[in-house]
């Protein structure tokens, strides 16, 4: 194992020991905003401050709880991570892939990544969900190091996308662009990449997805437009507000956390049903 697997390994046993579970079948991540998702998807048997854990720095983006959390789903752990590290915070790929990396490692074979966008489509309101079904990773960096050479053209799951969307026809499904921030894009950089075929835009998820693929994890992604980029005539409405950013993804947390929570009950049935869970390495 390289060092970025010991350290999720380690962190992994650290959580089975606190929480008392020697595996979780699953892992949600929830972005900016979405801390309200949490009592949506089970009864909450552990929680500890990231930053506690082996390889976890403490969020320090806007609207990130920090915290880890280990519940309860129709008799499934699920591991839950309130907050995440962003490429923009400067501690490198292999702090953004950690979450992931220390979820497989403590069995989990299902990841939930959520976030916040900005729509490039007038269309998308502020409120609207988004299921993520493809992405173009702008940051010109990989959480894949040496010759890994994995295939993404099913990074993000088409049978959860799939079930997602049917738990909620106010869903639509679209394509994601993460740039590195923590700047937000110019108004030429959005006409550039709704040309590229991107419908939302974003700081975060993708690298953790590629990280999740490379682990044969199957992840489903879930956004909230929280701002609208370009209107009808390709100009940019209103100026971005972080904090108004968190607002509004907070505000549809609770209705989304239902989403998770139907379509992550139904996935870990099937596994459970189909063959065994991974475990500690």
């Amino acid at each position: 194992m390289d060092d970025a697997e010991d350290l999720a390994l380690e962190a992994a046993q650290a959580i089975a020991a606190g929480s008392g579970a020697a595996q979780h079948a699953a892992v949600v991540v929830l972005g900016s905003g979405w801390a309200g998702a949490l009592a949506a998807l089970g009864e909450i048997r552990w929680r500890m401050p990231a930053g506690s854990l082996p390889g976890f720095h403490a969020p320090t983006a806007v609207g990130h709880a920090g915290e880890v959390c280990s519940l309860d789903l129709d008799g499934h752990r699920v591991l839950v991570l309130s907050g995440r590290t962003h490429l923009y915070e400067g501690h490198g790929t292999a702090a953004v892939a950690h979450g992931v990396r220390t979820a497989a490692a403590a069995g989990a074979r299902t990841a939930v990544l959520t976030n916040a966008n900005g729509s490039l489509r007038s269309d998308w309101p502020p409120g609207t969900g988004v299921v993520l079904t493809d992405h173009l990773n702008l940051t010109a960096m990989s959480p894949l190091v040496g010759a890994r050479f994995v295939d993404l053209t099913r990074c993000w799951s088409p049978h959860l996308a799939t079930a997602a969307l049917a738990t909620d026809p106010a869903l639509v499904a679209g394509t994601y662009a993460m740039l590195p921030g923590p700047h937000y894009q110019s108004l030429a950089e959005s006409r550039m990449l709704r040309s590229f075929g991107a419908d939302v835009v974003g700081m975060s998820a993708v690298l953790e997805a590629i990280a999740a693929c490379a682990l044969g994890m199957s992840t489903l992604g879930l956004s909230v437009v929280t701002t609208v980029e370009l209107d009808d005539n390709g100009e940019h409405p209103a100026l971005n507000d972080p904090d108004e950013v968190v607002e509004i993804a907070a505000a549809s947390a609770t209705r989304l956390g239902a989403v998770i929570r139907t379509t992550l009950a139904s996935e870990l049935h099937a596994r459970a049903h189909d063959e065994p869970p991974g475990g500690l390495a």
